[in-house]
């Protein structure tokens, strides 16, 4: 009775979507992995980072049903790579590698690794790349693994590469500055040639950002869910979609 009752909510959700007013592209911080480990008998944290690993594929599922074209997976930070315990970053740098060669195998996305290369261990990274080479001719939905990110690290890596290309183009320092703006910063954005996302949910109930997207999220909808990652639900999201159809989308007025 009770997964009655579920489904038929769940329907009645998906009744209530504005199909002519649908996200292109979702960005998704997947938190409340560890806390989901630590609800279950007090089991280690790996778990959790399965359970999380595995939730990714039914969201893109659902991503897919509605046919949102870019979506954005907030996997691992900066600050993951340098605070957590050696042990449990080995076993998460494990089970990202085999979720993205699954995700190939799966051939239904175009993989773009967005994050500071240079931060994450070398045979880690070229497996990732590996995935994103084999994937780039996928037709299905542009996936962006947010791996080793930090929001103000991209911007610092955008203004480097706009010095290098400036320094390469014999320009001095007042060109430099005189050609500086939003538009020329952006095409330097781990996200280049992308639209921003228009929704950003974060689950396990923290209501920040924690420096995902920073420039990209200034015209974003927020969306913030109390459940863990791995209980996130298709309700949960088709409830998401149905509240961005709802608001008025002001774009910093």
């Amino acid at each position: 009775m009770r997964n009655l009752v579920y489904r038929l909510y769940e329907a009645r959700v998906e009744r209530q979507l504005d199909k002519s007013n649908l996200p292109h592209h979702i960005a998704v911080m997947l938190d409340g992995n560890r806390r989901w480990a630590g609800k279950k008998n007090g089991s280690k944290a790996k778990a959790g980072h399965v359970a999380g690993a595995h939730k990714i594929f039914d969201f893109l599922s659902w991503c897919d049903g509605l046919q949102v074209p870019v979506v954005t997976l907030y996997l691992l930070s900066t600050e993951n790579l340098k605070k957590r315990d050696p042990e449990e970053l080995q076993d998460i740098l494990q089970i990202l590698t085999d979720l993205a060669e699954e995700m190939v195998r799966r051939g239904s996305w175009k993989l773009r690794l967005v994050g500071d290369r240079s931060s994450l261990p070398p045979n880690f990274l070229q497996a990732l790349e590996n995935c994103e080479h084999q994937s780039r001719d996928t037709l299905g939905a542009q996936v962006n693994l947010a791996i080793g990110y930090g929001g103000r690290q991209e911007i610092t890596d955008a203004m480097r590469s706009i010095v290098r290309d400036s320094i390469t183009s014999g320009a001095d320092l007042e060109k430099l500055a005189e050609s500086l703006t939003p538009e020329l910063i952006a095409k330097h954005l781990y996200t280049s040639d992308q639209p921003d996302p228009d929704l950003i949910i974060r689950t396990s109930g923290e209501q920040r950002l924690s420096g995902f997207l920073l420039w990209q999220s200034s015209n974003s909808e927020l969306y913030f869910e109390e459940a863990l990652w791995p209980d996130f639900r298709r309700v949960d999201f088709l409830r998401a979609i149905r509240a961005f159809g709802r608001r008025h989308r002001r774009f910093g007025a």
